[in-house]
């Protein structure tokens, strides 16, 4: 299956998932010279309450005592191990981590995928993601909005406000900026007590 579908489909579940149950959340972020890193992290844990195993359609069921139906795809290995009563953990995972690069050379953008599934024989889960790499310029610094307007390899222009006052000191126009975003699901099953 290619990652694009894959992704899609976890994003799918997270998000399905997400509407019946609140989800925990979190966002940190941290700072050092010339970068800073915002990461959010939502995490939902349910029961499996019923597996129909020839359509691979599993019900989970949330704290707050909410089920949903979601059909696991062939690609998700070792679907005959999931049990009624089995911890499923989803974690969906974004961060965007900025540096300040001073000099020049070629503005680009790379991709990677990001996947890591059950090898043949363990517990089901795994991670399916992508990590989006940019170097932009710097074209314009707006003190008073707090906003820097940064230009990437394909001409296209974006502005991002920069909350820390001192670090939007350091940031000039013609400056060159990295940016690396990543977005992972993860997927982890536990099995039921006493098993």
């Amino acid at each position: 299956m290619k990652r694009t579908t894959l992704l899609a489909a976890a994003l799918m579940a997270a998000a399905t998932a997400s509407a019946w149950a609140q989800p925990e959340t979190r966002v940190d972020v941290t700072q050092s010279p010339g970068q800073a890193t915002a990461t959010g992290t939502a995490k939902l844990t349910a029961r499996i309450v019923k597996i129909d195993a020839p359509t691979r359609t599993v019900s989970l069921k949330s704290a707050d005592g909410r089920t949903t139906d979601l059909v696991v795809g062939p690609e998700a290995r070792n679907f005959e191990q999931l049990k009624v009563g089995d911890t499923v953990t989803i974690e969906y995972k974004e961060a965007l981590t900025m540096s300040l690069k001073k000099g020049k050379g070629p503005l680009a953008m790379n991709e990677r995928e990001i996947s890591d599934r059950a090898a043949p024989g363990a517990r089901p889960g795994g991670t399916v993601g992508r990590e989006v790499t940019v170097t932009a310029d710097v074209v314009a610094v707006n003190t008073s909005a707090r906003t820097v307007t940064l230009k990437g390899p394909k001409g296209r222009t974006v502005d991002l406000v920069v909350e820390d006052p001192e670090r939007l000191k350091e940031i000039k126009k013609g400056d060159r900026v990295e940016a690396v975003y990543t977005e992972a699901v993860a997927v982890s099953v536990q099995p039921a007590a006493g098993k």
